[in-house]
């Protein structure tokens, strides 16, 4: 290589590596880090204030880790054929997934049809503690249940014979102390959860469920 083309070889160079340390890191300003999300932006966009502030409060963040869009229709779809194909019981449909960003700490949301058998009624297991919400409602630090009826031209023959649906909260990865606050928080996220299903699924008077929930322990 003659003396000039090599000259024209460094020039060349230092300048490639001063565009990199510009642009930081050769080409990062092509590919940016992934943005987080809101709290509003998790389970499909239907968390209500109230519950955007639960979220937040019990999994300690106000960033969140992207999760699978499409959830709500997806459950309805699959609560509307299990009722069609019959039978008392469905598997656990799961809606949404929320991960605290960078973060320990995650919540998910399933639903399925319910027997009757699975009631708690005067049962109390223990770290679960009875509200009366829905048809029958539970919560506690790891987990909440929320038992509703549902009526729906859209579920043909459920006038005579409801669906019966019930949405399940499971925290996991941390460990939540077992306080009024804590456990109303998480069943303030499924409520609106729920409400959102039901409301998807056209059930006459939202299966009973409040757009904005009171939380009142059920007496023993």
């Amino acid at each position: 290589m003659t003396e000039k083309k090599t000259k024209r070889a460094i020039v060349s160079i230092a300048a490639g590596l001063a565009v990199c340390v510009t642009l930081a890191a050769c080409g990062g300003a092509d590919e940016p880090e992934e943005p987080r999300v809101t709290a509003t932006q998790q389970c499909d966009d239907t968390l209500s204030p109230a519950a955007v502030r639960a979220l937040e409060t019990n999994l300690g963040a106000t960033k969140f880790d992207h999760g699978p869009k499409g959830g709500l229709d997806r459950v309805a779809a699959q609560l509307t054929d299990d009722y069609e194909a019959g039978g008392r019981r469905s598997p656990a449909r799961k809606l949404c997934q929320v991960g605290a960003a960078g973060a320990r700490g995650r919540i998910d949301i399933t639903f399925s049809r319910y027997d009757d058998s699975e009631l708690f009624e005067d049962a109390r297991p223990v770290g679960l503690y009875p509200y009366l919400l829905g048809r029958e409602a539970m919560a506690g630090p790891e987990t909440a249940y929320l038992f509703v009826e549902c009526a729906s031209p859209q579920l043909q023959g459920s006038q005579k014979r409801p669906a019966r649906i019930d949405g399940r909260l499971r925290v996991s990865e941390i460990k939540l102390p077992d306080t009024p606050p804590i456990r109303e928080a998480n069943l303030t996220v499924l409520h609106s959860v729920t409400l959102a299903v039901v409301k998807k699924l056209g059930c006459e008077n939202n299966a009973g469920l409040p757009d904005k929930p009171v939380f009142r322990p059920r007496p023993d």
